[in-house]
């Protein structure tokens, strides 16, 4: 995200305004602090492709990853399990 001062803003309002895209907005700052927000009017602009084009939203892969053919992680003996959950009740 592009930062320019209100100064910046004031003296070059044409050049600021051609770095505002689609994708990336621009900020405005006064005294080092972040005031305004500059972006492009998009007319079909819905809150999910907003959050999309602030980071905040990845949409699903068009092709998923597959299930595994087996469930990973560690295997337990009936003692072993026995006793974790003997450990996890208290009555050890």
């Amino acid at each position: 995200m592009r930062t320019v001062t209100k100064r910046e803003l004031h003296q070059q309002t044409a050049a600021v305004l051609d770095q505002v895209t689609d994708t990336e907005d621009v900020v405005v700052t006064e005294r080092a602090t972040p005031r305004w927000r500059i972006s492009r009017v998009r007319d079909s602009d819905t809150g999910l492709a907003r959050f999309e084009r602030e980071g905040r939203y990845t949409p699903p892969a068009a092709e998923p990853a597959p299930w595994p053919t087996r469930p990973g992680g560690p295997t337990y003996t009936q003692a072993e399990a026995d006793a974790m959950l003997d450990e996890m009740r208290g009555d050890h």
